[in-house]
């Protein structure tokens, strides 16, 4: 029965993805892999980096590792999808693999949700309790912390997964992005959604807009913090790494919330392709960039690696 209505019997979907625009797919094809392989280097530079540098081991730069290594799986997770379907006449993704890509999209979207809350507190610490900082970001509360992050995005999702591929899909095989995601899926069922659609609306609450509350809150103490400083130096060192976090969170929470937090138009559908083109093609790329441009102990490091 299930079969019948999902259309699993073909085993495949068509990703529309940009195919109303056709004269664009292969300047879409070329910006795309250029982003795409400044994330997979620069992301992996800073990993590398941080594991061969002493100076680097510190929570600041475990959490941004663990951000990086995150960037690098979500973008994998569907960009070269997007690209071989650019490049060429079939757009197809197997059943298989749209479930295998909705799941590390979803998982790995909440993770980094969670994982900037959690580098905003290592940034509170570090501001408004340095002589602290130490103890309270213990190594094995920063990997406990870290696995937390990870576990509840994968947790989430596999919740969420299921519930979207119990929808009856009617056969419909042309999913309206250029990746698997939960609301074009929703989009292909001839049955209430409702419920489904509320399901997403809390746990995009939950993963978007508590997470940002946190970060708001953490920014709120460390502004204080920065009032009373006398310091130049302390002041400009505050500033470099908050920015840059600062800036980072903006690049991701608010496209995230231009696509999950906003009923879904045919309008909306269209511009909502190339908000999530943003967020997961130009922000993993410009993270490493954010992260190390003026960051003197990353220059100092690559000073020290080339001897």
């Amino acid at each position: 029965m299930m079969e019948k209505f999902n259309g699993t019997s073909q085993d495949y979907f068509i990703l529309l993805g940009f195919s109303n625009w056709p004269h664009l797919e292969i300047a879409l094809f070329v910006i795309i892999l250029i982003f795409y392989l400044m994330t997979l280097t620069g992301n992996t530079f800073i990993i590398i980096l941080s594991y061969l540098d002493s100076h680097l081991h510190t929570p600041m730069y475990f959490f941004l590792s663990n951000l990086s290594f995150l960037d690098l799986c979500y973008t994998t997770s569907s960009i070269p999808q997007l690209l071989v379907n650019l490049w060429g006449p079939e757009k197809t993704i197997s059943y298989a693999g749209c479930m295998v890509q909705l799941y590390f999209v979803l998982a790995l979207g909440a993770t980094e949700c969670i994982l900037l809350v959690v580098m905003s507190y290592d940034r509170y610490v570090a501001v408004c309790k340095p002589l602290h900082y130490t103890v309270l970001m213990h190594p094995r509360l920063c990997h406990l912390l870290a696995v937390a992050s990870w576990a509840c995005g994968f947790t989430n999702s596999a919740v969420h997964s299921l519930f979207t591929f119990w929808v009856p899909l009617c056969g419909n095989r042309q999913v309206d992005y250029f990746f698997c995601e939960v609301p074009a899926l929703l989009q292909l069922s001839c049955f209430d959604i409702h419920a489904n659609e509320l399901t997403l609306m809390v746990t995009s609450s939950i993963f978007v807009l508590l997470p940002l509350i946190l970060i708001f809150i953490s920014y709120g103490a460390i502004a204080r913090a920065v009032l009373r400083m006398q310091s130049t130096t302390g002041l400009q060192k505050v500033f470099g790494t908050c920015g840059a976090h600062l800036m980072v969170v903006s690049l991701f929470f608010i496209p995230v919330m231009c696509i999950y937090l906003q009923p879904s138009t045919e309008n909306s559908q269209d511009r909502g392709k190339f908000i999530a083109l943003f967020y997961t093609v130009v922000t993993p790329s410009l993270n490493p960039l954010i992260y190390t441009l003026r960051n003197k102990d990353v220059r100092g490091a690559v000073k020290r690696l080339m001897g």
